[in-house]
């Protein structure tokens, strides 16, 4: 009974999947568009921290570059559900309210695309970023790719509830805009938090994204037995897993 109902959620997962795969295939330009805003970062803000004293380990690419593929995931997944809203308006979600297929499907199946979209980003932005000097393990590499298929899955679960409880774009947006912010400025993206003054950089513990920069930060540096990755992956599976379990069960509340 367990094997047929795993076996019945994966292959609804992967129609889910398969649907929303074909849709972002059809729209090439906003595929490469969502990499914009992390490519500047890294052509414009990243000369400018050559030789500055960053207090960290690594050069100034090993820290900006774990930084801003930790931003796609913050800022691509978090907008995620805007998909969602316009789905409730046109009637789409209220079609998809009559089939059988699973809710938990319904919603991995979009994680897992916009997964598989920001990952993709994400290995365009660091070939960009071996062209301006990044120097980094391939293991490294491999493992922050890792962290931005997890990011995106939290995120992206939780915009899509979100979505789910507001009905229109007017709430969605600044409710998103309230709390990427902040995450952004004190999980350390841009620049080490070690520079920051001490109450600051207590206060970034409290933000679940700083343990996800460093681990990727750490591993871009080839320090792959760091309590940084640690407890880095300790919490990105502890994310992933809270926010896909409120995702599916707003999915299932809402009739999703």
């Amino acid at each position: 009974m367990a094997t047929a109902a795993l076996s019945a959620l994966c292959s609804d997962t992967a129609l889910i999947f398969s649907r929303y795969a074909r849709q972002t295939l059809r729209s090439r330009f906003q595929m490469l568009f969502g990499i914009l805003m992390p490519l500047l970062y890294l052509l414009f803000f990243g000369p400018l921290l050559t030789d500055l004293p960053l207090g960290s380990k690594g050069d100034s690419w090993q820290v900006l570059v774990p930084g801003l593929l930790l931003q796609l995931g913050l800022f691509g997944a978090s907008f995620a559900g805007f998909a969602v809203l316009i789905e409730k308006q046109s009637g789409v979600l209220e079609r998809m309210r009559v089939t059988p297929v699973s809710r938990l499907a319904l919603l991995l199946g979009r994680v897992l695309r916009d997964a598989a979209v920001f990952v993709f980003q994400a290995v365009l932005l660091v070939l960009a970023a071996l062209v301006m000097g990044l120097r980094a393990p391939v293991g490294g590499v491999l493992i922050g790719l890792a962290f931005v298929a997890l990011l995106t899955v939290s995120l992206a679960s939780l915009s899509y509830a979100l979505a789910l409880k507001v009905n229109t774009p007017q709430e969605f947006g600044p409710t998103i805009n309230a709390l990427t912010m902040p995450s952004m400025l004190l999980s350390g993206l841009m620049l080490p938090m070690t520079l920051a003054p001490g109450w600051l950089d207590v206060l970034s513990h409290l933000i679940p994204f700083r343990y996800l920069v460093d681990a990727v930060r750490a591993a871009f540096v080839g320090d792959f037995a760091s309590a940084h990755l640690l407890y880095g992956t300790l919490v990105g599976a502890a994310l992933s897993v809270v926010a896909v379990t409120i995702g599916t069960r707003v999915f299932t509340s809402a009739g999703a």
